[in-house]
Parts: C-alpha cells; sequence; structure tokens
C-alpha cells in the first residue's frame, strides 16, 4: 500500500445522506465497509467526524440561543454522537476501534493522548476522535489537521460529496472545473474552499498533503490507499 497510516475526515452532513437532519443508516454502514476494507488490508486508520448534521454552534449564535463558544461546545458533543454511531458500525463489522475525546466523557470513550492513540493504531485498531480540539473558535477540519499531525499520519482523505475541488461549487454551477492537484500557495491565492485557513496552515507548514475525494463513491477509500489518482491533490 502506498500509505501506512492516514487520516479520514468526514463531515457531520454527510451522514445525512438524502434526509434533512441525523443519520442515514445506510450511509454509516457504506463509510463503515470502506473502512473495514482499508484495515483488512494492513492500512492504519484514523477518523476525525464532524457535527453538522445535529448542531453547528453557528447555528446556535445566529439563532440568538447561546454564544460562540457555547455553541461550539455543544457542536463538539454533536461530534462525538456521530462518533459513537460510527465505532458501532465497525464494531458490528468486528472491525476494532477506540473512541478518544478532546473532552473527558469517562464513560463512553477514552481522553485524547497522543501516545495511546498511536499505539491502538499500531495494534490495527481504528481510532475516531471526537469532540473537535476541545475548544472553541476551532473547526474540526482543524481538529484533523492537528490529530493528523500529532499521529504523524502520511495523508488526510477529506471525504465529501463531490468528487474533488472545483473552481466554484459544481452543485451550484456547471460550468465549475475540477482541479487534479493543487498547491497550498494556491488554495490561498484562489481563495478555495478546502478546509478552513487554519487546517490548511498546519498541513502546509507540516508538508502534509491532503486528498478531498468523493467519500460516496463505492471503493473511491481503497483506490486512494492503492496510490490511485482520485479526487483532488492538495500539496
Amino acid at each position: 500500500m502506498k500509505y501506512k497510516r492516514v487520516l479520514l475526515k468526514l463531515s457531520g452532513e454527510s451522514l445525512m445522506g438524502d434526509q434533512q437532519y441525523g443519520i442515514d443508516p445506510k450511509v454509516l454502514e457504506q463509510y463503515a465497509l470502506e473502512v473495514k476494507a482499508a484495515v483488512a488490508l494492513g492500512v492504519q486508520v484514523a477518523i476525525v467526524i464532524g457535527g453538522g448534521n445535529i448542531f453547528r454552534g453557528v447555528q446556535g449564535v445566529q439563532g440568538g440561543v447561546v454564544d460562540r463558544a457555547q455553541g461550539d461546545y455543544m457542536g463538539m458533543l454533536a461530534t462525538v454522537i456521530n462518533a459513537m454511531a460510527l465505532q458501532g458500525a465497525l464494531e458490528k463489522m468486528e472491525v476494532k476501534t477506540r473512541l478518544q475525546s478532546a473532552i473527558k466523557m469517562e464513560q463512553i470513550c477514552e481522553p485524547f493522548i497522543r501516545r495511546r492513540a498511536i499505539r491502538h493504531l499500531e495494534k490495527g485498531r481504528v481510532v475516531i476522535f471526537g469532540a473537535g480540539t476541545g475548544n472553541p473558535y476551532f473547526t474540526t477540519d482543524t481538529a484533523a489537521s492537528l490529530r493528523a499531525v500529532e499521529i504523524e499520519a502520511d495523508l488526510i482523505l477529506k471525504g465529501t460529496r463531490v468528487d474533488g475541488v472545483y473552481t466554484a461549487d459544481p452543485e451550484k454551477h456547471s460550468d465549475a472545473r475540477k482541479y487534479d492537484a493543487v498547491t497550498f500557495s494556491e488554495v490561498y491565492e484562489r481563495g478555495l474552499s478546502i478546509m478552513d485557513l487554519t487546517a490548511i496552515t498546519l498541513c502546509q507548514e507540516n508538508k502534509l498533503s491532503i486528498v478531498v475525494f468523493d467519500m460516496n463513491k463505492q471503493g473511491n477509500f481503497k483506490r486512494i490507499l492503492e496510490g490511485e489518482r482520485v479526487g483532488t491533490l492538495v500539496s
């Protein structure tokens, strides 16, 4: 395999499928199957998942319910719900997992400890990181970049609903053009919405490449791990 250890970033919205809210069991099962196939090939897989299908901090602020910090903490708890759902789907398929949270909640998951996470990966367990970075004002994209650097991942794979990075939103603009590869400098210059700037900067400073790809297309995850060019490479 081209990559020994990778971090998969999934958005909470991707778990909704065709629903308006919550978790689609079929999507959850598909993602679990993709991860299981990667583990069977001997690849060490870590996962960060968002919580946008349940709650976003910005939603609470815009609705006047809470302030930004409180809203972000609520969003972090939403990511733990998604992480637990994914963990359950993987365990049903007999894939060994560990869930680590940046916010302590001992009854349901381990606290994030870098050395322990690496040891789990070395033993062939899928490690799911929940609760973002544990701090408000940081996105799960930043959490994914941070955790990937900490566990010394070879690559970040950002699973989305589209097959790469485009000049514009392909779901809204039919003339949008896909990039096969872009540099970090081009991301800044062209204002490409791949991850937030904090996440991109972390990856650039640590020479950690990102592949943006369509996670909903069966087999894409495995093809990337085998070295095939899928989606858009950011390096």
